[in-house]
């Protein structure tokens, strides 16, 4: 149930974390090729302008995600993450909807994300449509990819 999901901002580099951000990674290098993942490991998450939260059932982490900064009104979802036992009951939903409140919060105006092209992140990218996400031309540093969808929310 959702009720029961305390989202809450959270250091990467804690030892509740770990296992699931070991293993989006390793899903990330297995369905996409090395040079199109741009997921970031935990240090990487604990970089300045990123800020990592966590969603978790009962003291037990079931979902994750991150907003960087790209600028004074822009930003940047990354690591959005849900284990596979809380997949389909709305975890992900709560947490972004958790995320686009924290990004308008801050003054955020774009709210952005790259997400694969590939059948597994079929369902990632039917969430952040139904959250009024839009394809759109890659942002920051990223190139155009086959392997890449980019996808932007004006809040």
């Amino acid at each position: 149930m959702l009720y029961d999901i305390v989202i809450a901002l959270t250091e990467p580099t804690s030892p509740k974390v770990s296992a699931l951000l070991a293993e989006h990674l390793v899903d990330m290098y297995a369905t996409s090729p090395a040079c199109s993942v741009h997921a970031l490991d935990a240090d990487a998450l604990s970089s300045p302008g990123i800020s990592f939260y966590v969603a978790e059932r009962d003291g037990v982490v079931v979902a994750c995600g991150a907003i960087k900064s790209l600028g004074a009104d822009d930003a940047e979802l990354k690591s959005m993450r849900t284990v596979a036992a809380a997949r389909g009951q709305g975890v992900g939903a709560k947490l972004l909807k958790h995320l686009m409140a924290e990004a308008r919060g801050r003054g955020v105006r774009a709210l952005r994300l790259e997400t694969g092209t590939e059948e597994y992140f079929a369902p990632a990218r039917r969430l952040y449509e139904r959250h009024g996400f839009v394809e759109g031309e890659p942002f920051s540093d990223y190139l155009l990819d086959p392997n890449s969808v980019y996808m932007h929310l004006y809040l």
